[in-house]
C-alpha cells in the first residue's frame, strides 16, 4: 500500500480521539462506536428497506449515551444517507442538534465509514479505536461562516480570516462546493480532506490529464467512483 495512503488513515484515524471543536475527545469516539452500531441496527435495516424511512417508528439499537438526536443522525447517515432532506436536518436541529455538532460529526462518521470500508475491501480486521485525549473542545463558529448555499453555513474561501485555520491553502484547494461542505467545522474538513484526497486524488491532480498519479488510470478511478456513488445513492 501506498505509505502516503498509509500515513493518511492512520492520521485520520488518531485524529478521531483528539478534542474537536465542538465534540470532546470522548464524545468523538461514541460517534466512532456508534456509526459502527449503525451497521448492524434493526431499525435501520427496516427503515432502509421501507418506502419511506418515517412511515418506520422504533428505538435504534444504540452503542452509547450520546443524546437522541445525535444517534438518530448517525444511524440514518450511515444507513440510509441518499434519503436524507433538509427538512430531516432541520429537524434533526431542532431536537438538540447545533449546526456546527452536525457538521462535524458528520465529518467524523465519514472518516470512520471510509477506513472501516477500506480496511474490510483489503481483507483487514477492524481498527482498535484509537485513545481518547483529555481536553475539551475550542467551540470556535467561523466569524465568516454564511448559509445559503446547501443545508449547512459555510466558509467561502473570501471570507476566511487570518483566525481561521488554512483550510484553502494548499495546492488545488479552490473552494469548490464539495470542499466547502464541512467548513463550517474547519478543523474537522481539513482532517476528511486530508484523508480523501490520499485516498483518491489530490485537486490539482484530478484535472491532470497528462500525468497518471495512481496505479490505474484516471478514467478507472472515475468510473469506480461512479458506480460507488450510485450504490450509495449520491445526487450530488
Amino acid at each position: 500500500m501506498r505509505p502516503q495512503l498509509t500515513q493518511a488513515l492512520d492520521t485520520a484515524w488518531c485524529a478521531l480521539g483528539e478534542p474537536g471543536v465542538w465534540w470532546s475527545g470522548g464524545e468523538r469516539l461514541r460517534i466512532l462506536s456508534e456509526a459502527r452500531a449503525a451497521r448492524q441496527c434493526e431499525l435501520c435495516r427496516v427503515r432502509k428497506a421501507a418506502l419511506s424511512p418515517h412511515t418506520v417508528a422504533g428505538r435504534h439499537d444504540c452503542a452509547t449515551d450520546l443524546p437522541a438526536a445525535a444517534i438518530e443522525a448517525i444511524h440514518r447517515i450511515v444507513s440510509d444517507p441518499g434519503r436524507l432532506s433538509e427538512a430531516w436536518y432541520r429537524r434533526t436541529l431542532e431536537v438538540g442538534l447545533s449546526d456546527e455538532a452536525y457538521v462535524e460529526l458528520l465529518a467524523v462518521v465519514a472518516i470512520a465509514t471510509a477506513v472501516d470500508t477500506f480496511d474490510r475491501a483489503r481483507g483487514s480486521p477492524p481498527r482498535q479505536a484509537p485513545a481518547a485525549v483529555a481536553g475539551g473542545p475550542t467551540r470556535r463558529r467561523p466569524a465568516g461562516a454564511k448559509p445559503g448555499l446547501g443545508w449547512m453555513p459555510m466558509l467561502a474561501p473570501e471570507d476566511v480570516t487570518p483566525d481561521d485555520p488554512p483550510l484553502y491553502s494548499s495546492a488545488g484547494r479552490i473552494g469548490g462546493n464539495v470542499h466547502r461542505a464541512l467548513s463550517l467545522v474547519p478543523q474537522a474538513m481539513m482532517q476528511f480532506w486530508d484523508m480523501f484526497e490520499a485516498m483518491y486524488l489530490p485537486q490539482d491532480a484530478m484535472r491532470d490529464f497528462a500525468r497518471e498519479y495512481r496505479a490505474i488510470s484516471h478514467a478507472q478511478i472515475e468510473m469506480l467512483a461512479a458506480r460507488v456513488a450510485v450504490l450509495n445513492q449520491c445526487v450530488y
